[in-house]
């Protein structure tokens, strides 16, 4: 029979030995590919900042970091499919503006993003953009609420859809400046600024890519950016907090995992990811598609996750915008 005293040692050598492989696979991670799922399709903005930072992992940890595409719901088929996936690594979240909003917006997630989702890194915030017809008079977004003011019921303000960051960013908009508007729904960008090129419609407060091409073009005025710093793209436009004070809407992107993946394994994403981001040929693209690099910690990723969907939460309650079922 084995005594106590050698059953003891036993257990002691066997969770030694378990401590030393666990530290050894997270010190070799990744052995196999990780799959990293975006909630939208190939081509979007969401899609095309994963590839990007995935691209360079897959090159610089000797693993694929493969982009699986998994649109629907609104981003929860993505986000649910993560979060119930094996804590290992291997499975990672694009995390994007829907992920705060649709915590208020939907009323029966099977999941909860703060309790669920460990953060990994922030990548960048994206700012909106308050674009008008160019036939629009106001020049300025003092004269822009001075004008809808003046005109109960006439101005119509244009959304990607329901819900969205856009959509909810006019109703920021509204509710801080009481300027009020007729909401048009889309079934996307592209429409939306189409009827807007057109006069149908007279406000977007528009992603800074999909918008940009149509400023630049002069097809559209841009009178302010919801970022609470100018933009390197758009120097010339302020931002819209200079007029309401205390308003911010960007977009903030990032990857999360599942709860309990290794501290290990969240800890080396960090560090290679902020690495990545400090590249400059990865700045200059970040910036290109909106938004400077955002450097730092899990935890601070974390907070800014808790901060986006209290903000979303409080402007969904106050535009009482019907919740999805």
């Amino acid at each position: 029979m084995i005594s106590r005293r050698t059953a003891i040692c036993l257990a002691a050598i066997g969770l030694s030995t378990a401590a030393s492989i666990g530290s050894v696979s997270a010190a070799d991670y990744p052995t196999r590919p990780v799959k990293w799922v975006v909630g939208y399709p190939p081509g979007g903005a969401t899609d095309i900042i994963a590839r990007l930072i995935g691209q360079r992992l897959s090159e610089r940890l000797g693993q694929q970091f493969v982009i699986e595409n998994k649109p629907g719901a609104g981003n929860n088929i993505a986000t649910e499919s993560v979060i119930n996936a094996e804590p290992d690594g291997y499975t990672l979240l694009l995390v994007n503006p829907a992920n705060y909003i649709n915590a208020t917006l939907y009323a029966n997630l099977k999941f909860n993003l703060v309790r669920d989702l460990a953060p990994i890194a922030a990548f960048n915030r994206v700012p909106n953009v308050m674009t008008v017809n160019k036939d629009v008079p106001a020049k300025t977004p003092a004269e822009f609420i001075a004008l809808v003011k003046a005109s109960p019921g006439k101005v119509n303000l244009a959304s990607s859809g329901n819900g969205t960051s856009v959509h909810l960013s006019g109703e920021m908009f509204m509710a801080m400046s009481g300027a009020k508007m007729q909401h048009v729904p889309y079934r996307g960008a592209a429409p939306a600024i189409t009827d807007l090129l057109g006069g149908q419609v007279q406000l977007i407060f528009d992603n800074m890519p999909s918008i940009l091409q149509h400023v630049r073009a002069g097809s559209v005025r841009a009178l302010a950016v919801t970022s609470t710093t100018r933009s390197p793209l758009l120097p010339e436009v302020p931002v819209l907090a200079d007029t309401i004070p205390g308003y911010e809407a960007s977009a903030l992107f990032g990857v999360g995992a599942p709860k309990n993946t290794p501290k290990e394994v969240i800890a080396k994403l960090n560090k290679e990811i902020n690495e990545i981001l400090a590249e400059p040929a990865i700045k200059a693209r970040l910036t290109e598609l909106g938004g400077e690099p955002l450097i730092g910690p899990p935890e601070a990723f974390g907070k800014m996750i808790v901060a986006e969907t209290e903000k979303w939460k409080k402007v969904i309650e106050e535009a009482k915008i019907e919740k999805v079922q």
